[in-house]
């Protein structure tokens, strides 16, 4: 049990390196596509047509071979949001840790663990974007989308109005919360159905919505700038991206059970992976390659950046530094367009040598703030279950408008024994209100609960007791 422990752990450092890689390309297909104006994102007129389109568009970053090559890779770094998802439903299984799944703690865990960070970087960024807007007389977020996003899940919306005039790529936070709320349902079903059937129902529901959403709803890819009926909308709901998520759920099962492509060796993962993200990459230049493109590239890149990682983290020794930056790559994720955003429109503009000295600055500044933010989340928390526990005492205080069952003169008996009488009353509010006692026989005097005390009622002047 041990050596497998150790193994998994092992194992997951390439993981969590993959997740901050991957918010890394997101950030840089982002400032890219800012910087050039969105010269350049594939559309459904072909491979030839797409590749004189990129070479066109690269040429405006620079002329040197590795500068274009690199502005090349960088055009698709959208298709690591697939991989997120995948990931996703990976990570997913493995919180279970072998246990039996507790639905309602599973669901608490899991949605703080997307909200929390959200809130804290929702929270400190609102009051940032709107100083600087106003000091530079630019973008600042209105008052109704400031209210969405801060109030988010409050208004959950697929297609991103309420997110994304704040940040585009937070159209990515109803995605995986979604997720979070139907894992129970489809981690029973794969214990009911298994693996096989499990991941064949998915990938038919998956891409028969799919044929729906590009020929039926009018959309097109959330990574298309297309003009369609319904834009992208048909693309944001978790159905369109079921398949990925999971296969993610099936190979987690699979490695947890010593087996399946996690324990491949480098050169099956990549001779299974290459061919897979070749059909999806070529198939996201045709409209009928939107059906299947995302799924394909998701298991291709998977596999390859595996390979990849775990070769990285194992002739280096990188486990250490890619859990620590995979911890940080959701809130790295959450922030990264802030700043690209306001350093390329604010400081870099149209200028080239400009650009490229500020995206290591942009890299590393964006992972600074992601780790400011994860270490304030925690006080943040704190600081809200405080208020919300005072604001709890309050209200239940106010609302019960308690009295005590005795007033001062009243002639008591103290655990049966009589003769006592009550010579001072005092509340005490604590986790429940209650009242203390302080009461006298004629020789001494004691400090009891309420509770404790019942009325005398043998003696003919027996004070009134009042009932709240």
């Amino acid at each position: 049990m041990s050596d497998f422990k150790e193994l998994r752990v092992q194992r997951l450092a390439w993981l969590e390196g993959i997740r901050i890689f991957a918010a890394i390309m997101l950030l840089l297909y982002h400032s890219q596509l800012l910087f050039t104006k969105y010269i350049y994102t594939p559309q459904p007129t072909g491979l030839l047509s797409n590749g004189h389109q990129i070479l066109s568009a690269a040429s405006q970053l620079g002329s040197g071979a590795f500068t274009q090559i690199s502005s090349v890779l960088i055009w698709f770094g959208f298709q690591f949001v697939d991989v997120f998802v995948l990931i996703s439903g990976f990570s997913l299984v493995l919180s279970l840790k072998g246990k039996p799944l507790e639905v309602k703690s599973f669901l608490r865990r899991r949605s703080l663990r997307i909200l929390l960070p959200f809130w804290t970087v929702a929270w400190l960024a609102y009051p940032v974007l709107w100083a600087i807007g106003k000091i530079t007389n630019s973008y600042a977020p209105d008052a109704w989308h400031t209210f969405g996003g801060l109030t988010f899940p409050l208004l959950f919306d697929y297609g991103g109005s309420v997110l994304m005039p704040t940040s585009g790529p937070w159209w990515f936070v109803p995605l995986i919360l979604s997720f979070a709320f139907i894992f129970p349902l489809l981690w029973n079903l794969l214990q009911r159905w298994g693996a096989r059937n499990s991941l064949i129902v998915s990938i038919l529901i998956t891409l028969i919505y799919r044929a729906f959403a590009v020929y039926v709803f009018g959309g097109h890819p959330t990574y298309v700038v297309f003009n369609t009926p319904t834009d992208w909308q048909p693309f944001l709901p978790f159905i369109a991206k079921l398949s990925t998520f999971v296969l993610g759920m099936v190979v987690a099962q699979s490695y947890l059970q010593r087996k399946g492509a996690i324990y491949w060796k480098p050169s099956k993962a990549l001779l299974v992976g290459i061919p897979i993200y070749s059909l999806g990459f070529i198939g996201q230049f045709y409209r009928f390659g939107w059906i299947f493109a995302d799924f394909f590239v998701a298991i291709g890149l998977s596999l390859c950046c595996m390979v990849i990682f775990r070769a990285l983290a194992e002739r280096f020794r990188l486990q250490s530094i890619m859990v620590w930056l995979g911890l940080h790559s959701y809130s790295y994720f959450l922030i990264h367009n802030f700043v690209i955003d306001r350093t390329i429109n604010l400081a870099v503009g149209d200028q080239l040598a400009l650009y490229y000295q500020a995206l290591p600055v942009m890299v590393i500044g964006t992972l600074l703030l992601a780790v400011l933010a994860d270490s304030t989340t925690p006080w943040l928390q704190r600081a809200a279950v405080s208020l919300g526990r005072s604001l709890d005492a309050i209200l239940v205080f106010t609302s019960q408008q308690q009295t005590c069952l005795f007033k001062v003169g009243d002639r008591v008996c103290y655990h049966g024994s009589q003769g006592w009488n009550i010579i001072k009353v005092e509340q005490v509010v604590h986790d429940q209100t209650f009242y203390l006692c302080r009461i006298s026989d004629g020789h001494k005097t004691l400090w009891v609960n309420e509770n404790d005390l019942k009325p005398d009622l043998d003696r003919s002047k027996q004070a009134k007791i009042r009932y709240s």
